[in-house]
């Protein structure tokens, strides 16, 4: 077994040792070296950790501002979603279609007020003849409904001019009565703000939305 080397030639081993001096560890570039190589490592690992979690942010801020902007598109009626749509039925008082929709300078509507809010008839009279409808008659006029939209009532021979209307006025239901003509009634309700815009307006042929469960015609 070798012997270990005495005190006298350790010290003289040490000396020749450039990483020692008087018994201390000297840090040499090579220490140096993989202190800083660490350091990088460590500072690429968080900046990589730091745009993952900036991009995650990008995308979470991206969907909140897509869907934000869609429930407002749904709300205004600028967007509208085929499974969100009240589904017409054919039934005993609900003509079945499909109904094309009418130039509206050729529908002639009554239009009435069944709340409370002042001037709403007036309101919505305004915007109808804005979008070229023949408004007649502009008053006031009771439903049992409350909290709905609007009501449209047509006789047999206005259908499709009550088509166009509810394209015009979203969330609105049908009414068949016994009158003769084309002229329909519009009876607004407290759910009634404006008409749809224009460019939103659906003009494809399609069936009425009516009242369920069928429920008799506003006195007149």
């Amino acid at each position: 077994m070798a012997e270990e080397p005495s005190g006298r030639r350790a010290r003289a081993l040490a000396r020749r040792d450039p990483t020692e001096w008087h018994g201390q560890r000297i840090v040499t570039e090579t220490d140096l070296g993989a202190v800083f190589a660490a350091e990088e490592r460590d500072r690429r690992a968080l900046n990589s950790k730091r745009i993952r979690h900036g991009i995650v942010l990008l995308l979470l801020v991206g969907l909140l501002g897509a869907a934000a902007f869609t429930a407002v598109g749904i709300n205004r009626g600028d967007i509208r979603i085929a499974a969100l749509e009240p589904t017409p039925r054919a039934t005993e008082s609900c003509p079945a279609g499909p109904f094309d929709y009418q130039d509206p300078s050729s529908v002639t509507v009554n239009v009435y007020n069944s709340t409370d809010i002042e001037g709403l008839a007036g309101t919505a009279a305004g915007q109808l003849r804005e979008r070229a409808f023949v408004v007649a008659e502009v008053g006031n006029r009771a439903v049992d409904p409350t909290g709905m939209t609007a009501i449209i009532v047509s006789g047999p021979d206005g259908t499709a001019n009550a088509f166009t209307l509810q394209r015009t006025i979203p969330e609105s239901v049908y009414v068949v009565d016994k009158r003769k003509g084309r002229t329909i009634d519009i009876v607004l309700g407290s759910g009634f703000s404006a008409i749809a815009p224009a460019e939103s307006v659906d003009k494809a042929p399609g069936g009425l939305v009516c009242f369920a469960p069928a429920t008799p015609a506003p006195a007149q």
